[in-house]
């Protein structure tokens, strides 16, 4: 089993029901929801750019997948988080963009967001303790020979090597996508989100995700909303 410790806006915000409904799947309680035309892509089309997307629901990755480490209980991680959270002053990224990443498409902060950088980074610094070291199998999957040396340091100290100066904020909406497919999914994922990015994305909150068995989607297991009056909501 894996955890992950991401930012996804909360269960009932739009931007988090429109890309549910764009990747097939909805992370709060993992349900499946039939893939839907949009602009010229047909509905088999759009789920099978969004296959790959679909299995770790709609995101952006703080703390990547790990795996406990030992003496460290499932109840001593939402703790943590809920530590964290409420110890946290929510922020807003004024506003995202789509754009096309190592060639595949998420959502990004149109701006720089140095507040958003360090939000990132202090979540990755602070469940550092929970997390156990990287298998050398696990460390063989993240391909270190194509990372730079600093991204290997990265992965061998941190787990995951884009953290701090390597790190990208996105929310991913597909796999890969060719170059002379690229203008039909951009214009399909521009259509379904219509003028849900007009307005800024409250960082209000942040969720513990788990994959119980090795390839399982990952679903949320708790949300843990920012600041001194949060409470903790259990998907």
């Amino acid at each position: 089993m894996r955890y992950a410790i991401y930012f996804t806006p909360e269960h009932d915000d739009p931007l988090c029901r429109i890309a549910a409904g764009w990747l097939g799947r909805d992370a709060f309680g993992g349900a499946t929801i039939p893939a839907r035309a949009h602009g010229e892509l047909s509905a088999a089309e759009v789920a099978f750019h969004t296959a790959a997307a679909r299995r770790y629901g709609f995101h952006a990755t703080l703390k990547a997948p790990f795996r406990l480490a030992d003496r460290v209980s499932e109840k001593m991680l939402v703790d943590a988080v809920d530590d964290f959270a409420t110890a946290t002053v929510p922020f807003d990224i004024p506003r995202l963009k789509l754009a096309q990443i190592d060639g595949f498409f998420a959502l990004v902060p149109a701006d720089e967001l140095p507040e958003l950088d360090s939000f990132a980074a202090e979540v990755v610094k602070a469940f550092e303790p929970h997390r156990a070291p990287l298998t050398d199998a696990e460390l063989a999957r993240r391909n270190p020979d194509a990372l730079s040396p600093q991204e290997c340091r990265y992965l061998s100290q941190w787990g995951y090597p884009y953290v701090f100066d390597a790190f990208r904020f996105h929310m991913t909406l597909s796999g890969r996508v060719a170059t002379e497919e690229a203008p039909r999914v951009r214009a399909a994922i521009e259509q379904c989100l219509g003028n849900v990015l007009d307005r800024p994305v409250p960082v209000a909150g942040i969720a513990i995700f788990v994959e119980p068995t090795t390839g399982a989607p990952f679903e949320v297991l708790s949300y843990h909303a920012l600041g001194k009056q949060a409470e903790r909501k259990t998907a």
